[in-house]
C-alpha cells in the first residue's frame, strides 16, 4: 500500500474547494460524467491511430446510487489509469499558494475548475470521501485502488477490477444528501449530459407490469449521442428541425424558422438557433439558449456570446473554443467569444435578408412575430441598423408591407409639413384609434399600425436615422395640426368668448386618477368633430419608455395629459357658446367690465415698476398691485361659478365631453351609465 500526501502547498484545499464551489456544487456531477465520457473518446482515438488493439465492446458510461450506503458511482469502460497515472493526474495539483488563489478568485468561482484542472477535485463540494477503482487499458496493468478524506492524505491499494476503465465513488457527505434522489440525478444529468457523445445510463428503463412500474433488463440511456447540431445541414429536413425544438422546448409552438450554424474558422462553432413565436411579454424569457462544449452542457446564460437582441431565441451553440468552467464575466471579456457575438449577429442578418429576398409574401406573414427580435437589435445592438434597414418592414393599417424605402416614397408627395419635415402617421390600436385613422386617410394620409412591444420605443431610434424625418401618432394632434401644411389659422373668436368656452367645459371635466386635462379652442371646420381629446406625442412617448428604461421612470410617475380640443366652427359648440352669451349676458357683463379695470390697472402698474430698481419700487406700489391681482382673481372666481352653474345643468356639455372620452376608452363605470341614461333621454 503506498501512502502519502497530495502534491499541494497548502493544506486548506478542500475548504476552498467546499467554499468557493459550494453555490455551483451541482456541477460536480457534471464533471465526473464530462470525465468519464474522456476516458471514452480517448479509447476510441487510441483504436484509430491503431495503439489499441482490443475489442471496445459496450462503451456505456454508467451512474448508479445508493441511499443506504450514501453513495453515487460513476463507472466508464474507457482508458483506465495505471498506477503511475493516478499519481501524475490525482495526486499532483499545480497550486500557486492559497492566499493568491483566494484573491484572484474570490469573486469568479466558477473559474476555479477551468484554471486549475480541479474537476475531479469538484467531487469534494458533495463528499466526505472519494474512491477511483481503475484498470487501465495497457496489457498486463493490474487494478488499483485511489481513496481520500477530503484532507490530503491519500491512499492507493491493489484492487479487483476484472476489466478496463473507473468506478468512481462517491460517499456523500451529511449536508448534501438531496443528491442520493433518484428524481434529483435523473434531473442533473437531463440538464448537463443529456446530448454526450458516449451513451450514458441511469438505471433501467421501466414498464406497466402488474399494477406498477417495475424494471426492465434494458439500460435507460439519458442522452442522445448525436444531437442535430453535430449533422450536416444537407442531410436534414424541415421536420427534424422541428421535432429537435420540440425535444428541447415540449410545451412551446412550433418556431418561426432556424438558421444551422456550422463554422470552422477562424473558431469552431455549430448549433441552431430558433426564432420563437412569442405571443406577450410574459414569454419575453432570455436564458433559453444552451451554450455547450464538445456536446457537455456550460450554461444558459450566454450574454456575451449572443448579442444581446439575439438572447430571446432559443436553440444551442456548441464550441470547443469556449472553456468548459467559465463565468460570465469571462464570456463578456474574451476576445474569441466577441467574434463569435459578431458572427452569430451576421449569421443571422444573412440569414433574414435572404428569406425576405427569397420569399418575401412568406416572411410578411412571419413579420408580426419576427419584428420583436429586429426591433431589439436595433434598440440595443449599435451597428444592427445598418443590417436591418434591408429587410425591416412597415405595416400599414390597410395590411400592406414596406421596406423603409417603399414607405418613404409613398407618402413623399402628401406627408411633408411646411418645414418640410416628412410626418410619419401611426396608431397603436387600430379598433381603439379607428376615427382618427380614418380621419387622417380621409385626408389622404398613411397610416402605419405599430402594435408591436417594442415598435413604439423604435421610434426615435428610427427618427434619428431618418433624414428630416419624425413619427407622430394618429391622435397626438387635430387633423389640420397633425401635419402642419401652412401657419395656423387666426381664430375668430373674441378672447372673452374663448375664455368663456374653456371654462365651461374645463368646469364639467372627470377627476380622473393620475390624469390631467387642458382645455383648447381652435377652428377645425364646420364638419369636423365637435370635441377632440388629443395627447401630445412627446410626452406619451416618454412616458411609455420609462417601461423599458429605468433612468426615465420620472416620466412614468407623471399624470397622463391630454388636450379637449374644442371646434368653434361646430355647431354644437357655437350653441352652448350663444346659450352661455344668452343666459349669462347681464350677469357676466359687469363682471367682464369690471376684470378689463382691474386687467388694465395691473398692467399700468406692472409698466410703472419694471422701469424702477427693487429697492425703488415702494411698499404703496407692492400693496397695489397685491390688491389689483386680487380683485382681479374674485371676479375670475364669480364669473368661473357663474359659467359652471350654467355648465352642471346643460346636457349638450356633459354629452359632448362624454362622447369624447368614450372614443378615447375613458368613459366608464357611474359616468358611463350616466351617459347612456342622458343619451336615452335627449332622444325625442
Amino acid at each position: 500500500m503506498q501512502k502519502g500526501n497530495i502534491g499541494v502547498t497548502t493544506e486548506n484545499i478542500f475548504p476552498v474547494i467546499k467554499k468557493f464551489l459550494y453555490s455551483d456544487h451541482e456541477i460536480f456531477l457534471r464533471e465526473m460524467v464530462s470525465n468519464a465520457v474522456d476516458a471514452t473518446q480517448k479509447l476510441k482515438t487510441l483504436q484509430e491511430k491503431g495503439e489499441f488493439k482490443g475489442e471496445l465492446g459496450d462503451l456505456t458510461v454508467h451512474i448508479a446510487f445508493d441511499a443506504d450506503k450514501g453513495t453515487i458511482t460513476i463507472s466508464d469502460h474507457g482508458i483506465g489509469m495505471t498506477e503511475e497515472e493516478i499519481d501524475k493526474y490525482i495526486n499532483q495539483i499545480a497550486f500557486s499558494g492559497v492566499n493568491d488563489f483566494l484573491e484572484k478568485y474570490k469573486d469568479n468561482a466558477n473559474n476555479i475548475i477551468g484554471h486549475f484542472g480541479l474537476g475531479f477535485y469538484s467531487s469534494f463540494m458533495v463528499s466526505k470521501k472519494v474512491e477511483i477503482i481503475t484498470r487501465s487499458y495497457k496489457d498486463d496493468a493490474k487494478a488499483v485502488k485511489w481513496s481520500c478524506d477530503g484532507s490530503p492524505a491519500y491512499e492507493i491499494d491493489d484492487a479487483e477490477r476484472a476489466e478496463r476503465g473507473t468506478d468512481v465513488i462517491l460517499y456523500i457527505d451529511d449536508d448534501c444528501k438531496e443528491f442520493l434522489d433518484k428524481y434529483k440525478l435523473e434531473q442533473l444529468l437531463q440538464k448537463y449530459c443529456k446530448f454526450l457523445p458516449v451513451p450514458v445510463a441511469f438505471g433501467k428503463k421501466t414498464e406497466w407490469k402488474d399494477g406498477k412500474q417495475v424494471d426492465t433488463a434494458e439500460d435507460n440511456i439519458i442522452n442522445n449521442v448525436e444531437p442535430l447540431w453535430t449533422k450536416t445541414p444537407s442531410t436534414l429536413k424541415d421536420e427534424d428541425y422541428k421535432s429537435f425544438y420540440r425535444t428541447l422546448y415540449p410545451m412551446q409552438d412550433e418556431p418561426l424558422f432556424w438558421i444551422h450554424l456550422n463554422v470552422d474558422y477562424p473558431f469552431h462553432l455549430t448549433g441552431i438557433l430558433y426564432f420563437p413565436r412569442i405571443k406577450s411579454s410574459l414569454e419575453l424569457q432570455k436564458n433559453r439558449i444552451q451554450l455547450y462544449c464538445n456536446q457537455v452542457f456550460v450554461t444558459d446564460q450566454v450574454e456575451g456570446v449572443v448579442p444581446e437582441f439575439l438572447t430571446l431565441l432559443h436553440g444551442v451553440i456548441d464550441s470547443p473554443d469556449i472553456p468548459l468552467n467559465v463565468s460570465r464575466s469571462y464570456l463578456q471579456s474574451d476576445r474569441e467569444v466577441k467574434k463569435i457575438s459578431t458572427y452569430i449577429t451576421k449569421k443571422v442578418s444573412d440569414r433574414l435578408k435572404a428569406i425576405f429576398s427569397e420569399d418575401r409574401k412568406a416572411y410578411e406573414e412571419k413579420w408580426d412575430d419576427l419584428k420583436l427580435f429586429i426591433n431589439y437589435g436595433i434598440l440595443t445592438e449599435e451597428n444592427f441598423y445598418d443590417r436591418a434597414k434591408e429587410f425591416s418592414l412597415m405595416k400599414d393599417t390597410e395590411g400592406k408591407f414596406f421596406t423603409f424605402d417603399e414607405y418613404r416614397t409613398l407618402i413623399e408627395a402628401a406627408q411633408k409639413d411646411k418645414d418640410g419635415n416628412l410626418i410619419y402617421l401611426y396608431a397603436t390600436d387600430r379598433d381603439e384609434q379607428y376615427s382618427y385613422i380614418k380621419a387622417a386617410q380621409d385626408k389622404g394620409y398613411s397610416v402605419l399600425l405599430l402594435d408591436g412591444q417594442l415598435d413604439v420605443p423604435c421610434l426615435q431610434t428610427l427618427e434619428q436615422k431618418f433624414e428630416k424625418s419624425r413619427f407622430t401618432r394618429v391622435d397626438a394632434d387635430t387633423i389640420d395640426h397633425l401635419i402642419q401644411k401652412d401657419d395656423a389659422p387666426k381664430e375668430m373668436l373674441k378672447d372673452d368668448e374663448r375664455d368663456n368656452l374653456s371654462a365651461v367645459f374645463q368646469s364639467q371635466l372627470p377627476k380622473l386618477d393620475k390624469t390631467e386635462f387642458i382645455v383648447e379652442v381652435n377652428a377645425l371646420g364646420e364638419e369636423q368633430r365637435p370635441v377632440v381629446i388629443t395627447q401630445n406625442e412627446w410626452m406619451r412617448r416618454m412616458k411609455e419608455m420609462s417601461r423599458y428604461q429605468s433612468g426615465m421612470a420620472f416620466y412614468g410617475q407623471l399624470p397622463d395629459s391630454f388636450n379637449l380640443v374644442l371646434n368653434s366652427d361646430h355647431r354644437l359648440v357655437k350653441q352652448v357658446l350663444n346659450e352661455a352669451q344668452t343666459t349669462l349676458s347681464e350677469q357676466l357683463k359687469p363682471i367682464e367690465a369690471e376684470l378689463r379695470g382691474q386687467e388694465a390697472r395691473l398692467a399700468a402698474l406692472n409698466q410703472q415698476t419694471e422701469k424702477l430698481k427693487p429697492e425703488e419700487v415702494t411698499q404703496q406700489m407692492k400693496d397695489d398691485k397685491e390688491a389689483t391681482q386680487h380683485a382681479i382673481d374674485e371676479q375670475k372666481e364669480k364669473r368661473q361659478s357663474l359659467l359652471s352653474g350654467f355648465a352642471a345643468q346643460n346636457d349638450v356639455v356633459h354629452q359632448l365631453i362624454d362622447l369624447a372620452l368614450l372614443q378615447n376608452g375613458m368613459l366608464k363605470g357611474a359616468a358611463l351609465d350616466a351617459f347612456l341614461r342622458r343619451s336615452v333621454d335627449m332622444i325625442k
